[in-house]
């Protein structure tokens, strides 16, 4: 066993796929793989898992603690059991945090229990939160969708954000969240759609909108492109390479049917200084990015 990646919530039968008989044994959500890679449909990935043998609970929860302070508990199975445990070790709860909060410094290791008397554990995990997940104290009245929840999580994941005043264009941008949220950041806002952005929307005079079609716009050179354009991936890889010379960074969303494309997801993985991961608040789609240097994604 090399790692332990934990599917998103109901996307385990994709990452499934993606990990085929590199799977050793899988516990619902929880899979242990034999090979060490980072997929891309992983939630969090533990790391350095290992196991250990004990006789009492007690002795489990000495064990962990012994390791370091704070650990989260995936429960797979023996709940019971696993909950005496947890109660052990010092308290962790999931906290709901502001946008632009600082990505949590302090080492957080994951673990469960395969049967009454073996622990799986791993004190380094892939992302900072439990599991994987982070819960944002939602803006429920001004953006007219949870899409805006992607560019939040994003930018405290890179720990990097447009500036205000720099010049960034959402393609494909109705109904506009992620209008809305570039232009909290101060940013200069062009906002392309054939549709109209939603009518509830309160925007500033630094937002220009452009009924157009996505795919038909010449490029300029921005400082940022988003794209969260519903199409398949093949047509944005093409809007991406169009764009990708004059955009200093680029963040968009890849949406899938089944079966997922990895083909083109390889595509996608040629561009230059390119990452892809799979955000909390993906469903069944993946982020993809290439910044400018400096920037390092906590995923």
């Amino acid at each position: 066993m090399d790692l332990v990646a934990l599917a998103p919530r109901d996307l385990t039968d994709v990452l499934a796929g993606e990990l085929g008989d590199r799977t050793l044994a899988q516990h619902d959500r929880l899979f242990l793989v034999k090979k060490n890679l980072r997929p891309l449909w992983a939630q969090n990935i533990w790391l350095r898992p290992k196991t250990f043998r004990f006789k009492s609970i007690s002795e489990a929860a000495n064990h962990l603690r012994e390791i370091q302070r704070n650990w989260w508990l995936h429960s797979i199975g023996h709940h019971r059991r696993a909950k005496l445990i947890q109660e052990k070790l010092p308290p962790l709860k999931a906290k709901r945090i502001d946008f632009l909060s600082a990505v949590p410094t302090a080492p957080l290791g994951s673990w469960a229990l395969l049967d009454e008397n073996t622990l799986l554990y791993s004190a380094e995990c892939s992302s900072p939160f439990p599991d994987g997940e982070i819960e944002f104290s939602e803006n429920k009245s001004d953006p007219p969708s949870r899409a805006y929840l992607k560019l939040w999580e994003f930018f405290t994941l890179v720990g990097a954000r447009p500036q205000p005043g720099e010049k960034v264009i959402d393609l494909g941008s109705a109904p506009g969240g992620w209008t809305w949220v570039l232009d909290q950041l101060g940013c200069e806002v062009i906002s392309v759609d054939k549709a109209r952005l939603g009518p509830e929307l309160k925007l500033s005079k630094r937002v220009e909108f452009r009924e157009q079609s996505a795919f038909g716009m010449k490029p300029e050179r921005v400082d940022w492109m988003f794209s969260d354009i519903i199409c398949y991936p093949e047509r944005l890889l093409e809007l991406v390479k169009k764009w990708e010379p004059l955009s200093s960074n680029i963040f968009c969303t890849i949406k899938f049917q089944e079966p997922t494309n990895y083909e083109v997801i390889r595509e996608f993985q040629k561009v230059p200084g390119s990452t892809i991961f799979h955000l909390s608040a993906n469903k069944h789609e993946l982020s993809w990015c290439r910044l400018s240097p400096g920037s390092n994604i906590t995923k």
